[in-house]
C-alpha cells in the first residue's frame, strides 16, 4: 500500500491511498462469498457461488462495492499508522479510481480528507522549576480533624431554642405558584448549612423555633414546576443540636484501633500531614499543567473545535447557532489544547493502563458522586464512556511521571520527592 500526504490548511491534511490490485483482490474475494450466501443463483447452492459466476451475474463493479464497503476503514487506520497522523475529526473519503471491468488490475486509489493532531513539541522538564506551600500541620488543624471524627459518633438532641448553623430540623413544606398550591411534603429532615434544598431555606429558617412557620421565595427545585419562582412556607416541627461525645479513653477505642488519647492525636496529625503532601502533588500538578499550555502552540483546526461546541450544546439540548455556542469556544479551544498536550506527554512515556487501575478508578469516582460503582461503572458502559474515563487516568499519570523530572521546591527551600 501506497501512501502519501499533503497538508490543506493548519492540522488538515489529504491522505492518498493507494492499494495495489494483488493486494485488494483477496477482498473482493471476501466481498464474493459474502454475496453469495444472499443471492440465489440456479445450478448453485447458497455461499457456493463462484466469483466468476457473480462476477458474469452482478458485474466486477458490485463486488467492487462490497469490497470497498468491507475495507476501506481498515486501509484508513494502516495508513494514519503508517504517516503517524493522529485523526480529530470523521473523514471524508472519495474514491477514485478502481478495478470495475473483468480482468482489469487497476489498483484502488482514494483520498482522505481529515483534521489531524497538530505536531506538539514539548520542553525539557527538567529545566522546569515549580513552587508549593510548605507542609505545615497545626494544633489547629489536629482538632478540626478530630471534631470531624467526633461527628461520625454524634447523637442529637432536641433543644428549645432558635434554629442556629449545623442544627437539624424537622420541617414541612408547602410550595405555591400565584396563590396555588403546586407541592407538599411532610416530616422532612434538614441540615441547615447542607445546601442540599431549596436556595434561601438556611436564612428563612435561622432564627426560627419549633412550632413557628417562615415564607421566602426560591426557585423549584423539582416537579412538573422546575426552575420556576415559587412561594415557600416552611413549618418547624423539631430543632435538634449534634451532641459531640467527649474525648477519652472511651471513645478512642469507639472510633479507633488506639488505647490513648495521645496516639489518636498523633495519628491524626499524620494523616493531615499526608494529605498536606498528597495536596502538594495536586497544586503542582495543576500549575505544570497551566504553564504547558500556556507556553506550548497548539494550533487545533476550527473545524474540530466547531464539532466539539456543537456536541456539548446538544448534550444540553440546544441549537448549534445557540448565543451559548460563542461562550463556549473559549473554554473548547483551552480543554482541547491542554488535552492534545497530555496525551502527547503520556505517548512520551509509554503509559499505559491496566485494568485494575481503570476499575479503581471508577469505583473512587462512584463514590464520589454516591453511586453504587456497579451501577456507575454499567452506566459508564451503555454510554461508551469507559474509554473516555481511560485516557483522562492515562493523562494524568502521564503528568506525573512528566512531574517527577521537574524541580519542584517548596516555600522553605525543600525539594519535593516524587
Amino acid at each position: 500500500m501506497k501512501t502519501s500526504v499533503e497538508t490543506l490548511e493548519t492540522a488538515k491534511v489529504k491522505l492518498s491511498i493507494e492499494v495495489p490490485f494483488e493486494e485488494f483482490s483477496p477482498e473482493i474475494d471476501k466481498a464474493a462469498k459474502k454475496v453469495s450466501k444472499q443471492v440465489n443463483i440456479p445450478g448453485f447452492r447458497k455461499g457456493r457461488v463462484p466469483r466468476r459466476v457473480l462476477e458474469a451475474q452482478f458485474g466486477l463493479g458490485a463486488l467492487v462495492q462490497e469490497a470497498l464497503n468491507d475495507s476501506l476503514d481498515g486501509y484508513y487506520s494502516q495508513a494514519l499508522q503508517k504517516e503517524d497522523l493522529r485523526p480529530l475529526s470523521a473523514p471524508e473519503v472519495d474514491v477514485t479510481d478502481f478495478p470495475v471491468e473483468k480482468g482489469s488490475e487497476t489498483p484502488l486509489k482514494f483520498n482522505v480528507t481529515v483534521c489531524v493532531r497538530p505536531e506538539i513539541v514539548l520542553p525539557d522538564f527538567a529545566n522546569y522549576t515549580l513552587d508549593v506551600d510548605a507542609v505545615e500541620v497545626s494544633d489547629e488543624d489536629v482538632e478540626e480533624r478530630l471534631t470531624s471524627l467526633r461527628e461520625r459518633f454524634s447523637t442529637l438532641k432536641e433543644v428549645e431554642r432558635a434554629i442556629e448553623d449545623n442544627d437539624y430540623c424537622t420541617i414541612d413544606l408547602v410550595a405555591e405558584i400565584d396563590g396555588e398550591e403546586v407541592d407538599r411534603a411532610e416530616g422532612v429532615s434538614y441540615q441547615i448549612g447542607s445546601g442540599r434544598m431549596l436556595p434561601g431555606i438556611d436564612d428563612a429558617l435561622k432564627g426560627a423555633k419549633a412550632g413557628e412557620t417562615v415564607t421566602f421565595t426560591s426557585t423549584l427545585a423539582g416537579g412538573e414546576h422546575e426552575g420556576e419562582e415559587g412561594d415557600v412556607s416552611v413549618t418547624v416541627s423539631s430543632v435538634k443540636e449534634s451532641e459531640l461525645p467527649e474525648v477519652d479513653e472511651d471513645f478512642v477505642q469507639l472510633a479507633s484501633e488506639f488505647d490513648t488519647v495521645e496516639e489518636l492525636r498523633e495519628d491524626l496529625r499524620n494523616q493531615v500531614e499526608k494529605d498536606k503532601k498528597t495536596n502538594q502533588v495536586y497544586a503542582a500538578r495543576e500549575d505544570l499543567v497551566k504553564r504547558l499550555s500556556e507556553e506550548i502552540d497548539v494550533p487545533v483546526h476550527s473545524d474540530v473545535i466547531d464539532n466539539e461546541i456543537k456536541h456539548r450544546l446538544e448534550v444540553e439540548g440546544k441549537e448549534v447557532d445557540d448565543e451559548h455556542a460563542e461562550e463556549l469556544r473559549k473554554d473548547v479551544e483551552e480543554s482541547m489544547k491542554t488535552q492534545l498536550i497530555l496525551d502527547v506527554i503520556s505517548e512520551r512515556f509509554n503509559v499505559t493502563i491496566e485494568q485494575d487501575e481503570l476499575v479503581n478508578s471508577l469505583v473512587e469516582q462512584a463514590q464520589m458522586y454516591g453511586i453504587d460503582p456497579n451501577q456507575f461503572i454499567q452506566m459508564a458502559v451503555q454510554t461508551n464512556q469507559i474509554t473516555s474515563f481511560a485516557d483522562e487516568l492515562r493523562r494524568g499519570k502521564g503528568v506525573l511521571s512528566a512531574l517527577r523530572l521537574v524541580n519542584v521546591v517548596d516555600s522553605e527551600g525543600n525539594k519535593l520527592m516524587l
